[in-house]
């Protein structure tokens, strides 16, 4: 365990700025919130902050259209205050990582302002301009993400500009060398303050096929793609010539080279599920995501020792694995795993198993309150521009009703997961004072118990099940550094592995029920094995030794942690 770096250790916490804590009481989350809180993540007991994005933006795309690479939001703060934030979690031993967002910009920044001025200014290269086609319109047929031709006529150069994304998010050029420059030294900036690493947005997006050849996707004749509905197939198609393409690697390993030329052991997470970002193990990016795991619909035990069995087959060696089930822009954990009669057990069961896998595990702040997605009521409560140009899309381009688009769209609206973070039971739930109106509004389950002053001197709340549990793996070493076996792969109803750490040495035993009913679990183990249990949700086995031998019975969905000795 002491071999593996501070980031294959450490659980990561993600933190939605906007919605985390309102330090200065508008209605918007902040530096000085964030801060003021690090005690609160102390004892929870996480060990790394993932910062999503802090910078200067119109906040067209949720902060993710960045207007100054290196500052920060007026409705965040100072720099000065990021500054103190980034003390004050150090000082706790909290690492802190930035999102980085290299694929584009906001149409604000000044490098598109000047490119944007006239067809010789110095920095037009710095995006990806085209000529029409001869009988009018774009260069080619390539859409948005967010829907819409993925190109935008600029009437003072009368070329287009190319947006995988929003069109107020125009696409840097990466083969311009002097834009490429421009960026390390927005890395530089951050990495000398002190910051331990970023998440990489948008990974597979940074380069397209610069011979512009049109999709082969077949689209209605309206035009229109409704690209949230598509399946991972048909989308796959849809971007065939703008996603993963040539250079992509050789950028990484430049980046690599030089975030690893800092002391520390700073660490590159990339948006991305494809394990080919990790190069040859070293020498790309620190840890990918194990998207597939969380895309799984209903996570089942036969679909996660899948999951496993290809996830941890195709690392290259000395890679890391790297596990979530929630973030920003997808449902919350309770939601999505929920069966409307055993929620609050299988978020439980969930959290256990990202807690347990091998690799380094990423939380979503709220999830470890319960909290759940955000009911909003209407277009007017929409914040996310995706969604609010979908619904546009559907009503006045589709023809589609009013109420039917509306409901299409709260099904995946960024939105429902961006509601202010529920720190107590008081109106706004602590995150603003009385009366202040927050940017999205307050779920009202905050007044239910969802938050955190009603659950923390509650023994068996949610937030404690949380604390507990990140406790045992902290002082586990199997948990953290262990390998991964699978026990009686046969089962349909509960999942059994264990993690086993040589060096500690120690075995560790993780038995998660997916039922609702009793589980009768039996093992062959060799010698005559006790297992000492170090956590379980059934209250009633506490810390004692059971002979392995003689198996034992899990409670409905009961979380199962024991050492084999």
């Amino acid at each position: 365990m002491n071999s593996l770096k501070w980031w294959q250790k450490a659980v990561f916490y993600q933190i939605y700025p906007r919605s985390f804590a309102d330090g200065n009481n508008d209605g918007i989350g902040d530096f000085p919130g964030i801060t003021a809180r690090l005690d609160y993540l102390c004892e929870l007991g996480i060990d790394a902050i993932w910062l999503s994005p802090h910078y200067p933006s119109p906040f067209l795309d949720c902060g993710y259209d960045i207007s100054d690479y290196t500052g920060v939001g007026p409705e965040y703060g100072t720099l000065e205050d990021f500054k103190h934030f980034l003390t004050q979690a150090h000082d706790r031993n909290i690492r802190v990582i930035l999102d980085l967002v290299l694929n584009h910009s906001s149409d604000q920044h000044h490098w598109f302002t000047e490119s944007r001025s006239s067809l010789d200014n110095p920095k037009r290269d710095w995006y990806i301009w085209r000529d029409g086609i001869k009988a009018g319109g774009p260069p080619n047929n390539w859409l948005s993400i967010f829907g819409g031709s993925a190109w935008e006529l600029d009437p003072t150069t009368g070329q287009y500009f190319y947006h995988a994304f929003l069109k107020e998010q125009p696409d840097l050029n990466w083969r311009n060398p002097q834009l490429k420059q421009a960026m390390w030294e927005v890395v530089r900036f951050w990495l000398n303050l002190g910051v331990d690493g970023f998440r990489l947005d948008a990974v597979a997006t940074i380069f397209e096929d610069p011979s512009l050849p049109d999709h082969t996707y077949p689209v209605a004749d309206s035009g229109v793609v409704l690209a949230n509905e598509l399946t991972k197939i048909e989308y796959e198609q849809l971007m065939q010539y703008q996603t993963h393409q040539p250079g992509i690697h050789e950028l990484l390993k430049e980046l690599r080279a030089l975030v690893d030329g800092y002391p520390g052991d700073r660490v590159l997470i990339g948006e991305d599920e494809n394990v080919i970002y990790h190069g040859s193990g070293d020498d790309e990016l620190h840890l990918v995501f194990n998207f597939p795991l969380m895309a799984t619909p209903k996570l089942t035990p036969t679909s996660i020792r899948a999951n496993q069995a290809v996830r941890l087959g195709d690392l290259p060696p000395g890679a890391w694995p790297c596990n979530t089930l929630g973030h920003h822009d997808i449902g919350r954990l309770w939601n999505r795993y929920g069966d409307g009669q055993h929620d609050d057990a299988l978020a439980r069961l969930h959290l256990a198993l990202l807690l347990t896998l091998k690799g380094t595990p990423f939380i979503y702040n709220g999830d470890e309150i319960g909290m759940t997605d955000l009911e909003l009521t209407g277009p007017d409560q929409l914040r996310d521009t995706s969604a609010i140009n979908l619904y546009r899309v559907m009503t006045e381009t589709l023809g589609i009703g009013a109420e039917e688009a509306f409901k299409r769209v709260a099904i995946f609206t960024r939105d429902r997961s961006r509601s202010p973070f529920q720190w107590s039971s008081e109106p706004n739930s602590g995150f603003s004072p009385p009366g202040v109106q927050t940017w999205l509004p307050v779920n009202p389950d905050y007044a239910r118990g969802v938050n955190v002053e009603a659950q923390e001197n509650k023994p068996d709340s949610i937030l404690n099940f949380y604390r507990c549990l990140l406790k045992v793996r902290r002082t586990t070493p199997a948990l953290v550094a262990g390998e991964y076996l699978v026990l009686n792969p046969e089962s349909e109803d509960y999942l059994a592995f264990l993690r086993y750490d040589s060096a500690a040495p120690q075995t560790c035993l993780v038995l998660l029920n997916f039922s609702d009913h009793e589980q009768r679990v039996h093992f062959k183990m060799q010698g005559n094995k006790e297992l000492t249990v170090i956590f379980s949700s059934d209250a009633e086995k506490g810390k004692k030794a059971i002979p392995a031998g003689e198996g034992l019975t899990l409670e409905p969905l009961e979380v199962f942690v024991a050492l084999v000795s």
